[in-house]
């Protein structure tokens, strides 16, 4: 099925909730949600229902795809078991959703054009949320210690990877890319956060290793990289610590935080524990809750195990009176909560299988045939996708509506040039066929040469 408004369906799922945000009067707020929310759920269902189709399958794609259908269809099995607010089950779930979508979307084989123009909404989406919520972080105001859990976009490291992958990968340097990273690294060093800090090093390692194939290529990577990495860092770091010496005394702080505890552990390190042992012990409880989880949305709280911990830094009424039903703090533990072993642990899985599947077959090709088509698009919907481990260091990816969004169109690409280049990889080693019985007076020559002509790789 074709639809000649492709390329603004592409953009209306990609850019409206880049400006998503959560505001203080919440009746307005869900609101502005259902005007930003909408188009991106129409627009990626039409593209999912108009892009082309694979004239065959594969094992990743078949992984994914059962994978997201346990974890977006199949959360309705817990939902009826624990019957759970359902409100607050689609709210949770439909950061999920919108990853299903946008997977749909893209893991197709769209034509190169398309490719780009998903590539370029997907590019332009991240700037605008990068943007956004740092002038609205710094727009409602107060100070540093509220300022900084708003000034993050929930995509920040997804653009970093996909900027990292010019830099170390690509080695494309534009004044575009070098002032956006530039100014990720000035957010991330306001944001006073040590996961994102975590999260950009493993990014930066990725990039260097899927750069070189070859140890010799590798170690020169490494050290082009770090010069640039050290330069912008250091330049930036520096200059920083000149115009806010807050900023410098603050990340002191953080630093040595569980040094002046009495547990010896960091305060934010303690109520992510709390909150995930409470997790892990509602979903152990039984063998229904064990095998199909807790549900989307389900209520969890700290566990009393860390109370001790926390001493000093919340009073005992106020430990316990923490009830929360969204996402929780960690991807890997919440999704055994919600969904247990039959449909949480799967895209979890799926997503670790397709980044070492994707990272495996662009290493492959990098070093045979760097200049392959769609070889490109490999690297950065892995660097892109690679942000979401990298971000459950300190969160959830999957709780904000964008993030899901993105991450879902990520894998979506990537499932889909793996599929492109395994089509190339058959085409290039297929032995010339012999000619039909039927048609005699075709050369041997001339069949080799049919052999060889690229074919379509997918039905219209």
């Amino acid at each position: 099925m074709r639809n000649r408004f492709t390329t603004l369906w592409i953009w209306l799922a990609l850019c409206p909730l880049a400006v998503d945000f959560k505001s203080v009067d919440e009746n307005g707020s869900r609101i502005m949600q259902i005007l930003l929310t909408l188009p991106a759920i129409a627009a990626t269902i039409v593209l999912a229902l108009t892009a082309p189709r694979f004239a065959g399958g594969s094992r990743l794609r078949t992984v994914v795809t059962i994978a997201l259908m346990l974890t977006v269809p199949g959360s309705l099995l817990p939902q009826l078991l624990q019957g759970n607010d359902f409100g607050n089950y689609l709210r949770v779930l439909l950061p999920f959703m919108l990853t299903l979508f946008g997977y749909l979307a893209t893991c197709r084989p769209w034509q190169q054009d398309r490719v780009v123009q998903i590539e370029k909404a997907m590019f332009t989406g991240m700037v605008i949320s990068l943007l956004f919520s740092f002038a609205y972080g710094m727009a409602i105001g107060g100070g540093l210690e509220t300022v900084r859990f708003r000034i993050v976009s929930v995509v920040f490291l997804a653009l970093q990877g996909l900027l990292l992958h010019e830099f170390v990968v690509a080695r494309r340097y534009s004044r575009l890319t070098l002032l956006l990273f530039l100014l990720s690294v000035a957010i991330e060093l306001l944001s006073v956060t040590r996961s994102l800090l975590v999260g950009t090093a493993m990014l930066f390692c990725l990039a260097t290793w899927l750069g070189a194939p070859s140890l010799r290529q590798l170690l020169k990577s490494v050290a082009r990289a770090m010069v640039i990495t050290v330069a912008l860092i250091g330049g930036t770091v520096v200059i920083g610590s000149a115009l806010f010496p807050s900023v410098a005394a603050h990340w002191s702080q953080r630093i040595s935080a569980a040094k002046v505890t009495v547990s010896g552990i960091d305060p934010t390190t303690a109520t992510r524990l709390a909150e995930m042992k409470d997790q892990y012990d509602q979903v152990t409880a039984s063998k229904t809750a064990l095998l199909f989880g807790k549900g989307y949305g389900h209520n969890y709280r700290y566990s009393p195990d860390y109370l001790m911990a926390l001493a000093g830094q919340m009073t005992e009424k106020e430990f316990y009176a923490i009830n929360e039903w969204a996402a929780g703090h960690n991807f890997w533990v919440y999704q055994l909560f919600a969904g247990g072993l039959l449909l949480g642990i799967a895209f979890p899985f799926a997503v670790l299988f397709a980044l070492w599947r994707g990272a495996v077959v662009y290493r492959r090709w990098r070093r045979d045939a760097p200049h392959a088509p769609y070889l490109p698009v490999l690297g950065r919907a892995l660097m892109v996708l690679a942000a979401l481990p990298a971000t459950s260091i300190g969160g959830n990816p999957l709780g904000p509506r964008y993030s899901g969004l993105v991450y879902g169109v990520a894998l979506g690409l990537l499932v889909g040039s793996c599929m492109r280049l395994q089509r190339l990889a058959v085409r290039r080693v297929a032995p010339p066929t012999a000619a039909p019985a039927r048609l005699p007076r075709i050369s041997l020559a001339r069949a080799s040469s049919s052999a060889r002509r690229p074919t379509q790789g997918a039905s219209a």
